[in-house]
Order: C-alpha cells, then sequence, then structure tokens
C-alpha cells in the first residue's frame, strides 16, 4: 500500500480504477477527444459508486471524507481519465460546494441529493468580454421584477453550459453598487426561454466543451437567487477556494501520467546503441519532471488538509493551482521534446497533454492573479 494512504482510501482508489477500466479506457478515451464527445453520462456511474458524496457530511447523505482522501481520488481521476476527473471536480467544485455553503434550505434539500447521486451538472457563467481576470467588472445585469427577476447580458468561455442542467449565472443586482458590491448568483435552469447558445472552437480540452451565452431579458422566480443577494462575489470566491483544490490534485495526477509516458519512451527507444534513459541529458530531465511532480502532489495535498480543518485557505489555494498548473506544462513541454516525432503524432497521448495543459495557468482565475493574491498575503501593495 502506497505511503500515507489508509486502507478505506486504498479501497475507494480501486473503486475508482474499476470504474474507468470499465468504462473508460484509454482507447475510449482516445476516441472522445476526437469526436469532443464528453463522458457526461459517467457522472451516474460517479454517482452510483458513491465517489460524489465523498466530500459532503453525512448529515446531508454524504460520506464525510475528509478532502486529502478527496485530493487523492481527483489525482487518480486525473491520471487514469483525466476528462472524467475534470468532470468529477465540476460537479463537487462550485455546484456541489456552493449547494453546501449559501444556497437556500429548499435548493439545497432538492438539489444536492440530486447532485451526489450524479443526476445533476452545474455550469458557471463568470466570464464575460471585459471581466475574465477582473472579475468585479461583471456588467451582465439581473432587474427584479414583479415575479423575480429579469437577466441581460453576455457569457463567454462557459464550460458545460450546453449540458448543464443549471449555470450559475453572474449578475449584477444592484448597478449602483461599485465593483465587487451589488454581485448576485442566479440559477439558470437549461432550456430557459431568452437564452442563445453558440459553441466555441478550441484547440484542446475537446471534451471541455465552451459556448458563449447571451441572455435576452431571461425571466426567472424569485427562487432562482442562489446565496444571499450582493454577496456573490464572496460566495463564488469560497467556491473557488474548492475549484482550485480539485484542479491542482487532478493536474497532478494528468502532469504524473505524462511522467509515465516520458519514462516509458525513454525506457524503450534506443539512440546510437543504448536507451534514451542512459543518456544524462534525458535522465536529468526526467528526473526535474518527476520533481515537479512531487512538489505539485505536496502543494494539493496541503491545501486539502487545509480545508479538512476549516483553516484559512485563499493564499494556498492560489499557491497549489499555480504550482500545479506550471509543473503540467512543464512536462509536456520536456515531455514533447522527449518523445520527439512521436509526441508530435497527431494520435499521441502527450501531444493530447500538451494541449491540454495549456490552458490551465489561465483557466480558473490566471496565474498572474493568483501571484498577486499570494503577494498581497505578503503586505505588499500591487497597482
Amino acid at each position: 500500500m502506497p505511503f500515507g494512504i489508509t486502507e478505506d482510501e486504498q479501497a475507494i482508489l480501486e473503486t475508482v480504477d474499476r470504474l474507468v477500466a470499465r468504462h473508460l479506457p484509454m482507447a475510449a478515451q482516445r476516441q472522445r477527444d476526437a469526436d469532443h464527445d464528453p463522458p457526461y453520462e459517467l457522472l451516474k456511474e460517479l454517482g452510483a459508486a458513491g465517489l460524489l458524496r465523498l466530500p459532503f457530511p453525512e448529515a446531508v447523505g454524504g460520506l464525510g471524507a475528509g478532502w486529502e482522501t478527496v485530493a487523492l481520488v481527483q489525482e487518480r481521476l486525473g491520471e487514469t481519465a483525466w476528462m472524467l476527473g475534470s468532470l468529477f471536480n465540476r460537479a463537487v467544485g462550485f455546484g456541489g460546494m456552493g449547494l453546501l455553503n449559501y444556497a437556500s434550505a429548499a435548493q439545497r434539500a432538492d438539489l444536492l441529493p440530486r447532485l451526489m447521486a450524479g443526476e445533476l451538472l452545474f455550469a458557471l457563467a463568470l466570464t464575460e468580454e471585459g471581466a475574465g481576470s477582473d472579475a468585479a467588472a461583471i456588467t451582465t445585469r439581473a432587474e427584479r421584477t414583479a415575479s423575480g427577476w429579469r437577466l441581460t447580458g453576455r457569457k463567454i468561455w462557459i464550460s458545460d453550459a450546453e449540458a448543464a442542467d443549471f449555470v450559475v449565472v453572474v449578475a449584477r443586482s444592484d448597478p449602483g453598487s461599485a465593483r465587487a458590491r451589488g454581485i448576485s448568483l442566479f440559477l439558470l435552469p437549461r432550456g430557459a426561454p431568452g437564452v442563445r447558445l453558440s459553441q466555441i472552437p478550441k484547440i484542446g480540452n475537446h471534451c471541455l466543451p465552451s459556448f458563449e451565452v447571451v441572455l435576452d431579458r431571461v425571466e426567472l422566480p424569485e427562487d432562482a437567487l442562489f446565496g444571499q443577494e450582493g454577496q456573490g462575489f464572496a460566495h463564488l470566491g469560497q467556491t473557488l477556494h474548492y475549484a482550485r483544490a480539485g484542479m491542482a490534485a487532478a493536474t497532478t495526477g494528468y502532469a504524473q501520467f505524462a511522467v509515465s509516458l516520458a519514462l516509458e519512451h525513454a525506457r524503450t527507444r534506443a539512440q546510437f546503441g543504448r536507451p534514451l534513459g542512459q543518456f544524462q541529458v534525458i535522465a536529468h530531465r526526467l528526473a526535474d519532471m518527476r520533481m515537479r511532480v512531487d512538489q505539485s502532489r505536496l502543494m494539493a495535498q496541503h491545501l486539502a488538509a487545509r480545508l479538512s480543518a476549516g483553516a484559512p485557505t485563499a493564499r494556498f489555494a492560489s499557491e497549489a493551482k499555480v504550482v500545479a498548473t506550471e509543473c503540467l506544462q512543464y512536462v509536456t513541454h520536456h515531455g514533447m521534446q522527449i518523445l520527439a516525432s512521436a509526441g508530435y503524432h497527431a494520435e499521441s497521448d502527450m501531444a493530447r497533454i500538451w494541449r491540454d495543459a495549456r490552458l490551465y495557468s489561465f483557466g480558473e482565475g490566471s496565474n498572474e492573479i493568483q501571484r498577486s493574491l499570494v503577494a498581497r498575503e505578503l503586505g505588499l501593495d500591487i497597482r
């Protein structure tokens, strides 16, 4: 049994491995990536296996596992089936943790059991043309009506918007308030009148489709408000800590997969009469790749431990996100160099990871913003 893993955690990881082997072996992953076919139907398999219940308290039907255990699952899914690990993170991140931490009692009672069963998918509609890293610059409007709310605006780069049962829309509910004040969250159900979707073509992450979402005077009932009115920015900041923790853990697993591919190639590919791995320049490159993954794993587990303990996590979430995503870019950059032409083949697994990796240093909050958050924790006045 690997060091530091309990018997219960080992059993959970074996459940993950069986699920992936049965429903998403590597050949199926390659085909889904080629076909741009997300494995949304496997949410129910994650639910049936109990994996989506892990982070939630027993009082609401969850398993009450610590975040350290959840991080192990996220890393294993990242290593064995990234597209499924990414889906797991999106289910339990801003959707599940939002329901747990700030949804109304009625929303929580109705939606959280369905989410844990794998019956619901949430998407987050935050980014706009002028509001990405500067999330407080939201211009999408939420106006009060006699029966509830009216949403008007345009969102871009919204993952899963077409398949999601609910899109969590970030909108300005008090236009008189400046910046982060007056922003609220709303649950937009699939198929609501006045919503137009257009898919955005991308160079990677083909099983994470992104959309432009136009909201043309979309009418919502009063109970579509998600959390407290005017507290959307604070709610979002709280939830993104869980999302970044999931990204750090799963990205670590994806990076480990890339290192394994490069190591196998270095052991089996011969040049000048000996395996590539016997050349010091290649051996040192692989050692650096492995050290980056180990550093990323330690950061992800430290963040998970702080989440479990209820300790402050803002700085550590930013740090873990930066370390993990830049680790992934580092190992895929050098992995492509080690594999050379074999990696540049259109059907190469390394090429797929390399393409996917480029998103994550600016997705879920750019790494420049994360560094600024860390610097402010150091007491530095960044302008």
